[in-house]
Protein backbone atom coordinates (compact mmCIF):
# COMPACT_ATOMS: atom_id res chain seq x y z
CA UNK A 1 0.00 0.00 0.00
CA UNK A 2 0.75 3.47 -0.96
CA UNK A 3 0.53 6.87 -0.68
CA UNK A 4 -0.41 7.28 -4.47
CA UNK A 5 -3.22 5.16 -4.22
CA UNK A 6 -4.54 5.11 -0.98
CA UNK A 7 -4.19 9.10 -0.36
CA UNK A 8 -4.78 10.31 -3.72
CA UNK A 9 -7.30 12.62 -3.06
CA UNK A 10 -5.52 13.51 0.19
CA UNK A 11 -3.03 16.13 -0.66
CA UNK A 12 -3.31 18.63 2.05
CA UNK A 13 -2.88 15.52 4.54
CA UNK A 14 -0.04 14.42 2.72
CA UNK A 15 1.77 17.89 3.18
CA UNK A 16 0.78 18.52 6.45
CA UNK A 17 2.55 15.25 7.50
CA UNK A 18 5.44 15.54 6.08
CA UNK A 19 6.17 19.18 7.21
CA UNK A 20 4.88 17.93 10.36
CA UNK A 21 7.65 15.27 10.05
CA UNK A 22 10.37 17.85 9.46
CA UNK A 23 9.21 19.53 13.20
CA UNK A 24 9.54 16.71 14.84
CA UNK A 25 12.85 16.13 13.64
CA UNK A 26 14.04 19.72 14.53
CA UNK A 27 12.45 19.20 17.38
CA UNK A 28 14.49 16.29 18.85
CA UNK A 29 17.79 17.87 17.08
CA UNK A 30 16.88 20.64 19.79
CA UNK A 31 16.89 18.08 22.34
CA UNK A 32 19.74 16.54 21.97
CA UNK A 33 21.76 19.85 22.08
CA UNK A 34 20.27 20.62 25.28
CA UNK A 35 20.91 17.35 26.65
CA UNK A 36 24.56 17.77 25.25
CA UNK A 37 24.57 21.12 27.40
CA UNK A 38 23.74 19.68 30.98
CA UNK A 39 26.41 17.08 30.38
CA UNK A 40 29.24 19.37 29.31
CA UNK A 41 28.00 21.35 32.56
CA UNK A 42 28.01 18.22 34.34
CA UNK A 43 31.65 16.96 32.69
CA UNK A 44 32.85 21.06 33.54
CA UNK A 45 31.44 20.87 37.18
CA UNK A 46 32.56 17.93 37.96
CA UNK A 47 36.51 18.67 36.87
CA UNK A 48 35.79 21.78 38.87
CA UNK A 49 34.99 19.75 41.83
CA UNK A 50 38.11 17.37 40.62
CA UNK A 51 40.59 20.28 40.83
CA UNK A 52 39.31 21.99 44.24
CA UNK A 53 39.99 18.63 46.26
CA UNK A 54 42.98 17.60 44.12
CA UNK A 55 46.38 18.04 46.14
CA UNK A 56 48.37 21.03 45.36
CA UNK A 57 52.17 20.19 44.27
CA UNK A 58 54.70 21.17 47.45
CA UNK A 59 51.69 21.51 49.79
CA UNK A 60 50.85 19.28 53.02
CA UNK A 61 48.16 17.47 50.83
CA UNK A 62 51.05 16.38 48.44
CA UNK A 63 53.04 15.44 50.90
CA UNK A 64 49.71 13.52 52.90
CA UNK A 65 49.50 11.37 49.57
CA UNK A 66 51.94 9.33 51.06
CA UNK A 67 49.47 7.78 52.87
CA UNK A 68 47.36 4.70 51.20
CA UNK A 69 43.86 6.30 52.03
CA UNK A 70 45.03 10.08 50.71
CA UNK A 71 46.55 8.29 47.70
CA UNK A 72 43.40 6.23 47.38
CA UNK A 73 41.08 9.62 47.62
CA UNK A 74 43.42 11.16 44.60
CA UNK A 75 42.93 7.87 42.21
CA UNK A 76 39.22 8.47 43.02
CA UNK A 77 39.88 12.14 41.75
CA UNK A 78 41.82 10.95 38.80
CA UNK A 79 38.84 8.16 38.67
CA UNK A 80 36.00 10.88 38.25
CA UNK A 81 38.75 12.84 36.14
CA UNK A 82 37.98 10.49 33.53
CA UNK A 83 34.43 9.54 34.07
CA UNK A 84 34.20 13.74 33.47
CA UNK A 85 36.26 12.70 30.47
CA UNK A 86 33.23 10.19 29.27
CA UNK A 87 30.84 12.80 29.85
CA UNK A 88 32.12 15.27 27.40
CA UNK A 89 32.57 12.30 25.01
CA UNK A 90 29.21 11.83 25.26
CA UNK A 91 28.22 15.11 24.62
CA UNK A 92 30.49 15.53 21.78
CA UNK A 93 29.44 12.18 19.93
CA UNK A 94 25.88 13.34 20.41
CA UNK A 95 26.66 16.74 18.60
CA UNK A 96 28.39 15.06 15.88
CA UNK A 97 26.40 11.91 15.39
CA UNK A 98 22.81 13.07 16.31
CA UNK A 99 22.65 16.98 16.31
CA UNK A 100 25.10 17.98 13.14
CA UNK A 101 23.81 14.59 11.23
CA UNK A 102 20.09 15.50 11.89
CA UNK A 103 20.32 18.75 10.99
CA UNK A 104 22.05 18.46 7.56
CA UNK A 105 19.75 15.44 6.86
CA UNK A 106 16.72 17.69 7.72
CA UNK A 107 18.05 20.65 5.22
CA UNK A 108 18.28 17.91 2.73
CA UNK A 109 14.53 16.67 3.03
CA UNK A 110 13.14 20.24 3.41
CA UNK A 111 14.88 20.52 -0.38
CA UNK A 112 13.55 17.45 -1.95
CA UNK A 113 10.06 17.93 -0.32
CA UNK A 114 10.01 21.17 -1.64
CA UNK A 115 10.96 19.86 -5.28
CA UNK A 116 8.31 16.94 -5.25
CA UNK A 117 5.65 19.08 -3.40
CA UNK A 118 6.53 21.76 -6.61
CA UNK A 119 6.16 18.49 -9.53
CA UNK A 120 2.79 18.31 -8.01
CA UNK A 121 1.72 21.76 -8.15
CA UNK A 122 2.89 21.87 -11.80
CA UNK A 123 0.60 18.81 -12.42
CA UNK A 124 -2.46 20.08 -10.96
CA UNK A 125 -1.64 23.65 -12.66
CA UNK A 126 -1.25 21.66 -15.79
CA UNK A 127 -5.17 19.94 -15.64
CA UNK A 128 -6.30 23.09 -14.50
CA UNK A 129 -5.51 24.62 -17.52
CA UNK A 130 -6.03 21.57 -19.69
CA UNK A 131 -9.61 21.85 -17.64
CA UNK A 132 -10.03 25.71 -18.83
CA UNK A 133 -9.15 24.55 -22.46
CA UNK A 134 -11.98 21.91 -22.27
CA UNK A 135 -14.42 24.83 -20.50
CA UNK A 136 -13.76 27.10 -23.20
CA UNK A 137 -14.33 24.99 -26.27
CA UNK A 138 -17.59 23.62 -24.21
CA UNK A 139 -18.60 26.99 -23.79
CA UNK A 140 -17.71 27.84 -27.54
CA UNK A 141 -19.57 24.75 -28.94
CA UNK A 142 -22.77 25.78 -26.72
CA UNK A 143 -22.50 29.15 -27.80
CA UNK A 144 -21.95 28.05 -31.62
CA UNK A 145 -24.20 25.33 -31.47
CA UNK A 146 -26.96 27.59 -30.40
CA UNK A 147 -26.12 30.54 -33.28
CA UNK A 148 -26.67 27.39 -35.64
CA UNK A 149 -29.87 26.43 -34.31
CA UNK A 150 -30.98 30.27 -34.07
CA UNK A 151 -29.98 30.33 -38.08
CA UNK A 152 -31.68 27.06 -38.95
CA UNK A 153 -34.63 28.40 -37.90
CA UNK A 154 -34.38 31.48 -39.17
CA UNK A 155 -33.66 30.35 -42.49
CA UNK A 156 -36.98 28.19 -42.17
CA UNK A 157 -38.96 30.82 -41.28
CA UNK A 158 -38.21 32.79 -44.66
CA UNK A 159 -38.50 29.86 -46.64
CA UNK A 160 -42.34 29.40 -45.20
CA UNK A 161 -42.78 33.38 -45.44
CA UNK A 162 -44.58 34.20 -48.62
CA UNK A 163 -43.46 37.54 -48.45
CA UNK A 164 -40.11 37.11 -48.21
CA UNK A 165 -37.74 37.02 -51.31
CA UNK A 166 -35.67 34.41 -52.95
CA UNK A 167 -32.43 36.18 -52.05
CA UNK A 168 -33.60 36.77 -48.48
CA UNK A 169 -34.18 32.56 -48.42
CA UNK A 170 -31.12 32.01 -50.22
CA UNK A 171 -29.41 34.04 -47.92
CA UNK A 172 -30.45 32.62 -44.28
CA UNK A 173 -30.13 29.17 -45.66
CA UNK A 174 -26.00 30.09 -46.28
CA UNK A 175 -25.85 31.55 -42.83
CA UNK A 176 -27.62 28.76 -41.34
CA UNK A 177 -25.66 26.25 -43.14
CA UNK A 178 -22.33 28.40 -42.07
CA UNK A 179 -23.28 28.67 -38.26
CA UNK A 180 -23.92 24.64 -38.57
CA UNK A 181 -20.55 24.16 -40.28
CA UNK A 182 -18.97 26.54 -37.20
CA UNK A 183 -20.79 24.93 -34.47
CA UNK A 184 -20.03 21.37 -35.68
CA UNK A 185 -16.34 22.50 -35.81
CA UNK A 186 -16.33 23.57 -32.29
CA UNK A 187 -18.59 20.31 -31.56
CA UNK A 188 -15.74 18.34 -32.87
CA UNK A 189 -12.76 21.31 -30.99
CA UNK A 190 -14.63 20.63 -27.50
CA UNK A 191 -14.89 16.66 -28.11
CA UNK A 192 -11.02 17.07 -28.88
CA UNK A 193 -10.43 19.30 -25.69
CA UNK A 194 -12.45 16.67 -23.34
CA UNK A 195 -10.60 13.46 -24.90
CA UNK A 196 -7.35 15.53 -24.02
CA UNK A 197 -8.23 16.55 -20.74
CA UNK A 198 -9.97 12.97 -19.70
CA UNK A 199 -6.48 12.14 -21.02
CA UNK A 200 -4.52 14.52 -18.38
CA UNK A 201 -7.15 14.25 -15.56
CA UNK A 202 -5.97 10.00 -15.48
CA UNK A 203 -2.21 10.73 -15.90
CA UNK A 204 -2.54 13.13 -13.29
CA UNK A 205 -4.59 11.05 -11.19
CA UNK A 206 -2.74 7.46 -12.08
CA UNK A 207 0.81 8.36 -12.85
CA UNK A 208 1.94 12.23 -11.80
CA UNK A 209 0.76 12.58 -8.73
CA UNK A 210 0.94 8.90 -7.69
CA UNK A 211 4.20 9.64 -8.28
CA UNK A 212 4.67 12.53 -6.31
CA UNK A 213 2.91 11.15 -3.05
CA UNK A 214 4.98 8.15 -3.92
CA UNK A 215 7.81 9.96 -3.67
CA UNK A 216 7.42 11.95 -0.58
CA UNK A 217 6.23 8.34 1.24
CA UNK A 218 9.54 7.24 0.33
CA UNK A 219 11.43 10.51 2.05
CA UNK A 220 8.84 10.36 4.40
CA UNK A 221 10.12 6.61 5.49
CA UNK A 222 13.79 7.63 4.82
CA UNK A 223 13.37 10.34 7.62
CA UNK A 224 11.73 8.48 10.19
CA UNK A 225 14.54 5.65 9.50
CA UNK A 226 17.01 8.59 9.79
CA UNK A 227 15.49 9.34 13.00
CA UNK A 228 15.03 6.12 14.80
CA UNK A 229 18.60 5.70 13.90
CA UNK A 230 19.08 9.03 15.84
CA UNK A 231 17.03 7.00 18.70
CA UNK A 232 19.41 4.51 18.64
CA UNK A 233 22.16 6.54 18.93
CA UNK A 234 21.33 8.57 21.53
CA UNK A 235 21.23 5.38 23.59
CA UNK A 236 24.12 3.77 21.47
CA UNK A 237 26.54 6.96 22.41
CA UNK A 238 25.79 6.50 26.48
CA UNK A 239 25.80 2.61 26.07
CA UNK A 240 29.33 2.85 24.39
CA UNK A 241 31.07 5.07 27.08
CA UNK A 242 29.56 2.50 30.18
CA UNK A 243 32.61 0.09 29.89
CA UNK A 244 34.75 3.11 30.71
CA UNK A 245 32.62 4.58 32.90
CA UNK A 246 32.47 1.02 34.55
CA UNK A 247 36.18 0.86 34.30
CA UNK A 248 36.08 4.19 36.20
CA UNK A 249 33.97 2.70 38.99
CA UNK A 250 35.85 -0.45 39.44
CA UNK A 251 39.15 2.03 39.71
CA UNK A 252 37.04 3.84 42.59
CA UNK A 253 36.57 0.68 44.07
CA UNK A 254 39.90 -0.84 43.59
CA UNK A 255 41.32 2.28 45.21
CA UNK A 256 39.03 2.18 48.22
CA UNK A 257 40.19 -1.28 48.41
CA UNK A 258 43.77 0.26 48.37
CA UNK A 259 43.52 2.27 51.51
CA UNK A 260 45.47 0.20 54.11
CA UNK A 261 45.25 1.05 57.43
CA UNK A 262 48.35 -1.15 58.90
CA UNK A 263 50.56 0.48 55.69
CA UNK A 264 49.23 3.99 56.89
CA UNK A 265 50.17 3.20 60.65
CA UNK A 266 53.87 2.05 59.15
CA UNK A 267 54.23 4.82 56.82
CA UNK A 268 53.25 7.17 59.90
CA UNK A 269 56.14 5.56 61.67
CA UNK A 270 58.33 5.46 58.86
CA UNK A 271 57.96 9.13 58.03
CA UNK A 272 58.31 10.09 62.04
CA UNK A 273 60.10 7.70 63.80
CA UNK A 274 63.00 9.87 65.11
CA UNK A 275 64.84 6.94 67.11
CA UNK A 276 65.46 8.65 70.47
CA UNK A 277 65.22 6.72 73.36
CA UNK A 278 62.50 7.37 76.13
CA UNK A 279 63.48 9.43 78.98
CA UNK A 280 64.89 8.09 81.87
CA UNK A 281 63.53 8.07 85.03
CA UNK A 282 64.16 10.81 86.93
CA UNK A 283 66.82 10.37 89.83
CA UNK A 284 65.51 11.39 93.44
CA UNK A 285 67.71 14.83 94.80
CA UNK A 286 68.14 14.70 98.30
CA UNK A 287 67.75 18.72 99.11
CA UNK A 288 67.63 17.00 103.15
CA UNK A 289 71.35 16.88 103.28
CA UNK A 290 71.42 20.25 102.94
CA UNK A 291 68.78 21.35 105.34
CA UNK A 292 69.95 19.42 108.12
CA UNK A 293 73.39 20.48 108.04
CA UNK A 294 72.04 24.14 107.87
CA UNK A 295 70.27 23.48 111.27
CA UNK A 296 73.54 22.74 113.11
CA UNK A 297 76.12 24.76 111.37
CA UNK A 298 76.02 28.21 113.15
CA UNK A 299 77.64 30.04 109.99
CA UNK A 300 75.89 32.52 108.04
CA UNK A 301 75.36 32.69 104.03
CA UNK A 302 74.19 30.40 101.69
CA UNK A 303 76.28 26.69 102.13
CA UNK A 304 77.58 25.35 98.81
CA UNK A 305 76.05 22.52 96.76
CA UNK A 306 77.16 18.72 98.03
CA UNK A 307 79.10 18.10 94.78
CA UNK A 308 76.81 14.60 94.55
CA UNK A 309 73.83 16.62 93.79
CA UNK A 310 73.34 17.97 90.22
CA UNK A 311 71.19 20.41 89.30
CA UNK A 312 67.99 19.50 87.57
CA UNK A 313 69.03 21.21 84.20
CA UNK A 314 71.93 18.70 83.42
CA UNK A 315 69.40 15.73 83.67
CA UNK A 316 69.53 14.72 80.22
CA UNK A 317 66.07 13.14 79.64
CA UNK A 318 63.91 15.15 77.44
CA UNK A 319 60.36 16.72 77.85
CA UNK A 320 57.44 14.80 76.51
CA UNK A 321 57.42 15.00 72.84
CA UNK A 322 54.03 16.36 72.85
CA UNK A 323 54.33 19.35 75.04
CA UNK A 324 54.73 22.85 74.26
CA UNK A 325 58.40 24.51 73.56
CA UNK A 326 57.95 26.85 76.04
CA UNK A 327 61.14 28.87 77.18
CA UNK A 328 62.28 27.53 80.60
CA UNK A 329 62.55 29.57 83.75
CA UNK A 330 66.03 30.99 85.45
CA UNK A 331 68.54 28.21 87.01
CA UNK A 332 67.01 26.98 90.02
CA UNK A 333 68.11 28.28 93.46
CA UNK A 334 69.19 26.05 96.12
CA UNK A 335 67.52 26.39 99.24
CA UNK A 336 68.80 29.09 102.26
CA UNK A 337 69.68 27.56 105.89
CA UNK A 338 67.79 29.23 108.24
CA UNK A 339 70.53 30.53 109.95
CA UNK A 340 71.37 32.74 106.54
CA UNK A 341 67.34 33.49 106.19
CA UNK A 342 67.27 34.82 109.56
CA UNK A 343 70.50 37.08 108.72
CA UNK A 344 69.53 38.25 105.13
CA UNK A 345 65.79 38.76 105.44
CA UNK A 346 62.75 37.68 107.60
CA UNK A 347 62.83 34.76 109.86
CA UNK A 348 62.30 31.32 108.57
CA UNK A 349 58.70 29.90 108.33
CA UNK A 350 57.88 28.05 111.04
CA UNK A 351 56.86 23.91 109.79
CA UNK A 352 53.07 22.90 110.96
CA UNK A 353 54.11 19.80 108.90
CA UNK A 354 57.37 17.95 107.50
CA UNK A 355 60.16 19.88 107.17
CA UNK A 356 61.36 18.08 104.63
CA UNK A 357 58.19 17.56 102.64
CA UNK A 358 57.64 21.62 103.20
CA UNK A 359 61.28 22.34 101.51
CA UNK A 360 60.39 19.72 98.56
CA UNK A 361 57.08 21.75 97.99
CA UNK A 362 58.59 25.05 97.87
CA UNK A 363 61.31 23.63 95.57
CA UNK A 364 58.95 22.12 93.03
CA UNK A 365 57.35 25.40 92.84
CA UNK A 366 59.87 27.24 91.80
CA UNK A 367 62.33 25.29 90.01
CA UNK A 368 61.56 23.38 86.45
CA UNK A 369 64.16 20.78 85.40
CA UNK A 370 66.31 22.20 82.00
CA UNK A 371 64.87 19.46 79.91
CA UNK A 372 65.66 19.79 75.59
CA UNK A 373 62.37 19.12 73.70
CA UNK A 374 62.95 17.51 70.12
CA UNK A 375 61.17 20.61 68.35
CA UNK A 376 64.20 23.02 70.04
CA UNK A 377 66.20 20.41 68.73
CA UNK A 378 64.97 20.36 65.38
CA UNK A 379 64.92 24.11 65.60
CA UNK A 380 68.68 23.81 66.36
CA UNK A 381 69.96 21.46 63.68
CA UNK A 382 70.80 23.02 60.37
CA UNK A 383 70.18 21.23 56.96
CA UNK A 384 73.53 20.03 55.46
CA UNK A 385 74.64 19.41 52.08
CA UNK A 386 75.46 16.00 53.21
CA UNK A 387 72.03 15.67 54.77
CA UNK A 388 74.11 14.46 58.13
CA UNK A 389 71.47 16.50 60.14
CA UNK A 390 69.16 13.26 59.50
CA UNK A 391 69.11 10.24 60.95
CA UNK A 392 71.37 7.19 59.66
CA UNK A 393 68.66 5.50 57.56
CA UNK A 394 66.66 8.84 56.30
CA UNK A 395 70.61 10.24 55.09
CA UNK A 396 70.97 7.35 53.40
CA UNK A 397 68.03 7.30 51.25
CA UNK A 398 68.70 11.39 50.79
CA UNK A 399 72.35 10.17 49.51
CA UNK A 400 71.30 7.52 47.38
CA UNK A 401 68.50 9.70 45.59
CA UNK A 402 70.91 12.54 45.23
CA UNK A 403 73.50 9.89 43.63
CA UNK A 404 70.72 8.87 40.86
CA UNK A 405 69.67 12.34 40.39
CA UNK A 406 73.24 13.00 39.24
CA UNK A 407 73.85 9.77 37.38
CA UNK A 408 70.57 11.30 35.44
CA UNK A 409 71.93 14.83 34.59
CA UNK A 410 75.50 13.34 33.89
CA UNK A 411 73.90 11.08 31.27
CA UNK A 412 71.81 13.88 30.15
CA UNK A 413 75.21 15.84 29.63
CA UNK A 414 77.42 12.54 28.16
CA UNK A 415 74.73 11.89 25.64
CA UNK A 416 74.35 15.91 24.69
CA UNK A 417 78.33 15.40 24.16
CA UNK A 418 78.26 12.52 22.01
CA UNK A 419 75.47 14.08 19.62
CA UNK A 420 77.85 17.39 19.36
CA UNK A 421 81.04 14.91 18.88
CA UNK A 422 78.91 13.38 15.93
CA UNK A 423 77.44 17.10 14.79
CA UNK A 424 81.36 18.11 14.88
CA UNK A 425 82.34 14.51 12.99
CA UNK A 426 79.90 15.83 10.50
CA UNK A 427 81.14 18.97 10.25
CA UNK A 428 84.62 18.63 9.91
CA UNK A 429 83.33 16.05 6.60
CA UNK A 430 81.26 18.36 4.91
CA UNK A 431 82.87 22.21 5.97
CA UNK A 432 79.67 23.21 3.52
CA UNK A 433 77.19 22.13 6.15
CA UNK A 434 78.99 24.42 9.21
CA UNK A 435 81.99 25.45 11.17
CA UNK A 436 83.39 22.68 13.59
CA UNK A 437 85.41 25.36 15.82
CA UNK A 438 81.49 26.74 16.37
CA UNK A 439 80.98 23.77 18.68
CA UNK A 440 84.19 23.80 20.75
CA UNK A 441 82.65 26.05 23.13
CA UNK A 442 79.57 23.60 23.63
CA UNK A 443 81.43 21.11 23.76
CA UNK A 444 83.92 22.24 26.48
CA UNK A 445 81.06 23.59 28.17
CA UNK A 446 79.31 20.27 28.42
CA UNK A 447 83.09 18.50 29.36
CA UNK A 448 82.92 20.54 32.43
CA UNK A 449 79.47 19.91 33.12
CA UNK A 450 80.21 15.87 33.13
CA UNK A 451 83.36 16.72 35.19
CA UNK A 452 81.16 18.98 37.62
CA UNK A 453 78.61 16.35 38.07
CA UNK A 454 81.46 13.64 38.63
CA UNK A 455 82.96 14.70 41.20
CA UNK A 456 79.68 15.85 42.88
CA UNK A 457 78.71 12.35 42.48
CA UNK A 458 81.64 10.97 43.74
CA UNK A 459 81.58 13.71 46.77
CA UNK A 460 78.02 12.06 47.77
CA UNK A 461 79.33 8.04 47.15
CA UNK A 462 82.02 9.22 49.50
CA UNK A 463 79.15 10.44 52.05
CA UNK A 464 77.03 7.42 51.61
CA UNK A 465 80.07 5.53 51.85
CA UNK A 466 80.27 7.03 55.22
CA UNK A 467 76.61 6.43 55.84
CA UNK A 468 76.50 3.09 55.34
CA UNK A 469 79.57 2.06 57.21
CA UNK A 470 77.80 3.60 59.81
CA UNK A 471 74.38 1.69 59.39
CA UNK A 472 76.80 -1.83 59.09
CA UNK A 473 78.62 -1.04 62.47
CA UNK A 474 74.70 0.32 63.89
CA UNK A 475 73.29 -3.62 62.90
CA UNK A 476 76.57 -5.29 64.15
CA UNK A 477 76.08 -3.78 67.45
CA UNK A 478 72.62 -4.41 67.61
CA UNK A 479 71.68 -2.09 70.24
CA UNK A 480 71.53 1.34 71.30
CA UNK A 481 75.28 2.96 70.31
CA UNK A 482 75.75 6.84 70.13
CA UNK A 483 77.73 8.57 67.23
CA UNK A 484 79.71 11.29 68.77
CA UNK A 485 81.32 12.65 65.52
CA UNK A 486 77.06 13.78 65.03
CA UNK A 487 77.94 16.13 67.10
CA UNK A 488 80.38 18.80 65.58
CA UNK A 489 78.35 17.84 62.37
CA UNK A 490 75.76 19.76 64.14
CA UNK A 491 78.18 22.41 64.98
CA UNK A 492 79.57 23.10 61.68
CA UNK A 493 75.94 23.67 60.61
CA UNK A 494 75.03 26.73 62.60
CA UNK A 495 73.06 24.60 65.26
CA UNK A 496 74.46 26.78 68.65
CA UNK A 497 71.35 28.56 70.37
CA UNK A 498 71.44 32.16 71.13
CA UNK A 499 71.43 33.17 74.41
CA UNK A 500 67.86 33.53 74.58
CA UNK A 501 66.88 30.53 73.42
CA UNK A 502 65.71 27.92 75.75
CA UNK A 503 68.62 25.75 76.07
CA UNK A 504 70.66 28.57 76.90
CA UNK A 505 68.82 28.57 80.77
CA UNK A 506 71.11 26.68 82.62
CA UNK A 507 72.65 27.29 86.00
CA UNK A 508 75.97 28.44 86.65
CA UNK A 509 77.14 24.87 87.27
CA UNK A 510 76.05 23.78 83.59
CA UNK A 511 77.76 27.13 82.31
CA UNK A 512 80.72 25.54 83.43
CA UNK A 513 80.19 22.02 82.29
CA UNK A 514 79.15 23.19 78.60
CA UNK A 515 82.71 25.34 77.98
CA UNK A 516 84.48 21.87 78.46
CA UNK A 517 82.65 20.38 75.83
CA UNK A 518 80.09 20.44 72.43
CA UNK A 519 77.46 22.25 72.57
CA UNK A 520 75.25 19.21 71.63
CA UNK A 521 77.00 17.02 74.10
CA UNK A 522 73.84 16.62 75.67
CA UNK A 523 71.78 14.84 72.61
CA UNK A 524 74.63 12.49 72.49
CA UNK A 525 72.28 9.99 73.02
CA UNK A 526 69.64 11.53 70.93
CA UNK A 527 70.58 9.51 67.45
CA UNK A 528 70.39 6.23 68.87
CA UNK A 529 70.25 3.22 67.06
CA UNK A 530 66.54 1.73 66.64
CA UNK A 531 65.51 -1.96 68.15
CA UNK A 532 66.29 -4.45 65.41
CA UNK A 533 63.20 -4.68 63.19
CA UNK A 534 60.95 -7.51 62.64
CA UNK A 535 61.01 -9.20 59.18
CA UNK A 536 58.19 -7.99 57.14
CA UNK A 537 58.49 -10.74 54.55
CA UNK A 538 60.78 -13.31 53.00
CA UNK A 539 62.69 -13.16 49.63
CA UNK A 540 64.33 -15.97 47.66
CA UNK A 541 67.33 -15.21 45.68
CA UNK A 542 66.84 -15.40 41.68
CA UNK A 543 70.21 -14.62 40.97
CA UNK A 544 73.58 -14.24 42.32
CA UNK A 545 74.90 -11.12 43.59
CA UNK A 546 78.89 -10.47 44.60
CA UNK A 547 77.51 -7.42 46.99
CA UNK A 548 80.95 -6.13 46.56
CA UNK A 549 79.92 -2.73 47.51
CA UNK A 550 79.58 -1.50 51.46
CA UNK A 551 76.10 -1.79 53.13
CA UNK A 552 75.31 -4.46 50.62
CA UNK A 553 75.53 -8.51 51.17
CA UNK A 554 76.12 -11.22 48.60
CA UNK A 555 73.72 -14.42 48.28
CA UNK A 556 73.83 -16.69 46.21
CA UNK A 557 71.02 -18.30 43.43
CA UNK A 558 68.16 -19.70 45.79
CA UNK A 559 68.89 -18.70 49.18
CA UNK A 560 66.48 -17.65 51.34
CA UNK A 561 66.29 -14.07 53.07
CA UNK A 562 64.19 -12.14 55.44
CA UNK A 563 62.77 -9.15 54.31
CA UNK A 564 63.63 -5.86 56.57
CA UNK A 565 62.69 -3.04 54.40
CA UNK A 566 60.96 -2.14 51.25
CA UNK A 567 62.30 -1.34 48.25
CA UNK A 568 61.63 2.55 48.70
CA UNK A 569 62.12 3.52 45.07
CA UNK A 570 65.82 2.92 44.75
CA UNK A 571 66.18 -0.49 43.65
CA UNK A 572 67.32 -2.12 46.89
CA UNK A 573 65.66 -4.05 49.50
CA UNK A 574 67.25 -4.66 52.81
CA UNK A 575 67.05 -8.05 54.15
CA UNK A 576 68.71 -10.13 56.67
CA UNK A 577 70.13 -13.34 56.61
CA UNK A 578 69.72 -16.82 59.65
CA UNK A 579 72.31 -15.54 61.45
CA UNK A 580 71.80 -11.62 61.82
CA UNK A 581 73.61 -10.23 59.02
CA UNK A 582 71.69 -7.62 57.33
CA UNK A 583 72.49 -5.70 54.02
CA UNK A 584 70.87 -4.37 50.98
CA UNK A 585 70.26 -6.38 47.72
CA UNK A 586 68.89 -5.72 44.11
CA UNK A 587 65.58 -5.69 44.19
CA UNK A 588 65.09 -7.08 40.64
CA UNK A 589 67.59 -9.86 41.12
CA UNK A 590 65.13 -11.27 44.61
CA UNK A 591 61.72 -12.51 44.34
CA UNK A 592 59.73 -11.50 47.25
CA UNK A 593 56.69 -12.41 49.20
CA UNK A 594 55.33 -10.25 51.84
CA UNK A 595 53.88 -10.90 54.68
CA UNK A 596 49.80 -10.13 54.46
CA UNK A 597 48.35 -8.52 57.46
Amino acid sequence: MDWGTELWDQYEIIDKHTQWGLDLVEKYVKFVKERTEIEQNYAKQLRGLVKKYSPKRGTKEDQECKFSQSQSFVDILNEMNDYAGQREVVAENMMMNICIELTKYSQDIKQERKMFLLEGRKAQHYLECSFKQLDSSKRKFEREWREAEKAALNAERLDQDINATKADVEKAKQQAHLRTHIAEECKNEYAAQLQKYNKDQNSFYFTDMPQVYNKLQDMDERRVKKLREGYHTFAETERRVMPIIGKCLDGITKAADNANEKKDALTLIELHKSGFQRPEDVEFEDYSQAINRATSESSLGTPKAPSDLRPIGKNKSKLWPFSKNKKLPPPPLLPLTPHSLAANGPPSPKFSRDPLSYCLNEINKTVKPRISSFRSLKRATAFTEDFSHLPPEQRRKKLQQKIEELNKERQKEVDQREALDKMKDVYQKNPQMGDPNSLEPQINQTSNNIERLQAERQKYESWLADAEGRLVHRSETMGYTVHRESAPSLNNNNGSHSKDSPDSAHSDDSNQDSSSQPIYAEFEDDFEDEDSVLPIGQCTAVFHFDGASEGTISMREGEVFSVVEEDKGDGWTRVRRVNGDEGYVPTSYVKIALHRK
